[in-house]
């Protein structure tokens, strides 16, 4: 049992390491053949190149079930091929037995994925966000034209609404501008600051300006009668300290695409999200993806073993690879309008991120066992022919 079960896992992680190397070089490939437009003299091809290596990791951790799934399909296709799969059958071992190998089998692969998604992946991110930051000048993820939004309680019960113009490789931010509502209605004043420093639940602003309006200003504006005060004193300081929820590694958040967050860093932002009521859909129906990631893994491994029984006797190991292909797919564009669809018409998140898991094990248990008891289904039918012709 440990020998053949051994065999496998020999058979399979070769098989899915040369497809996860193709896939990786071929996808990275395309990436830079697409990013050479953006080379020049201030971005030169060497500043690209680093960029792709960092994007490796999450790259991997994309590919990593759909190479799973191509790789265990490659290795079992080749043992049924050579005859080794029908060996381990007559030994006595069921296609149920077989299948609880390979599961067995995946439990490394799974610790590969954890360490992928929890220390790697998300280092690398970061890594590659602040790169991006220094020689572009820009990072993509979560931002508007006006920059980063972002809205939090005050002590007094009002609203504050921070907007971040940059955020600096250093942790601090640049072109700040900060809105606040002591009554959750209307503005009392704006500053806007030039750069920023958090510092224990602080924020530093610099070189602010501030507006701060009247009382009354509103009320003015309603009637459209002259004052006698202004509407607005306009000051100026060098320094101004604000109490905030904000973080560096919550503004980090804000930038990274939520799968790419650890655990702990996503928890922490759907609790922020949740304290100030703003929408945590996505990063709830993130950290449940993440959680089912291993069982995707699973349904990986539980949708080769049948398509790897096929046509044993006739070959067709090209047919099953492109079968497999499709399938992994298929699977992929299954999963990413699960999270679409789930998060337009607001499915529970449990659903939006298991139900593609759930319905690819379905289909492949269903078919796993079909296989499995074709044979004593003919055996049953042949007796009954026998007896009718008897």
């Amino acid at each position: 049992m440990r020998t053949a079960r051994n065999y496998l896992a020999k058979e399979i992680y070769r098989s899915s390491a040369v497809v996860l190397i193709a896939l990786l070089g071929l996808f990275s490939f395309f990436t830079l053949i697409d990013e050479l437009d953006s080379v020049n003299e201030f971005f030169p091809i060497t500043a690209l190149l680093s960029l792709e290596l960092l994007a490796i990791p999450n790259r991997l951790y994309d590919l990593l079930p759909i190479g799973l799934l191509i790789g265990s399909i490659l290795a079992l296709a080749g043992l049924a091929q050579r005859n080794e799969l029908v060996i381990l059958r007559i030994s006595g071992m069921s296609g149920m037995r077989i299948l609880r190998m390979l599961w067995v089998i995946t439990i490394p692969v799974i610790a590969l994925a954890i360490l992928l998604s929890e220390v790697i992946a998300p280092a690398a991110e970061i890594r590659y966000s602040e790169a991006n930051l220094m020689m572009r000048g820009r990072v993509e993820g979560g931002r508007m034209v006006s920059g980063y939004w972002f809205k939090e309680p005050t002590l007094t019960g009002g609203t504050r609404i921070i907007n971040v113009g940059k955020l600096l490789s250093s942790g601090d931010v640049a072109e700040l501008k900060v809105y606040e509502f002591p009554d959750n209605t209307h503005m009392s004043s704006m500053w806007t600051a030039a750069s920023g420093t958090f510092k224990d639940s602080k924020l530093l602003l610099k070189n602010v300006t501030e507006n701060r309006f009247a009382d009354t200003a509103h009320l003015s504006l309603i009637d459209g009668n002259p004052v006698e005060a202004p509407l607005m004193e306009v000051s100026r300081s060098p320094e101004v300290e604000i109490n905030t929820t904000l973080t560096p590694g919550r503004l980090v958040s804000r930038i990274l695409t939520p799968e790419r967050m650890t655990w702990v860093m996503l928890s922490d932002y759907i609790d922020y999200l949740q304290r100030n009521k703003l929408d945590a859909d996505r990063q709830i129906v993130a950290i449940w993806r993440k959680a089912a990631y291993p069982f995707t893994l699973l349904v990986m491994l539980t949708i080769a073993a049948p398509i790897s029984y096929m046509q044993t006797r006739r070959g067709g190991v090209g047919a099953k690879i492109f079968i497999g292909i499709l399938m992994g797919t298929g699977f992929f564009m299954l999963n990413q309008l699960a999270l679409n669809v789930g998060l337009l018409y607001k499915w529970p998140p449990l659903v939006t991120a298991l139900l593609p898991n759930i319905l690819a094990m379905a289909i492949a248990m269903s078919t796993i066992f079909a296989m499995e008891n074709r044979l004593k289904w003919s055996g049953r039918k042949l007796q009954s022919s026998i007896k009718a012709n008897a």
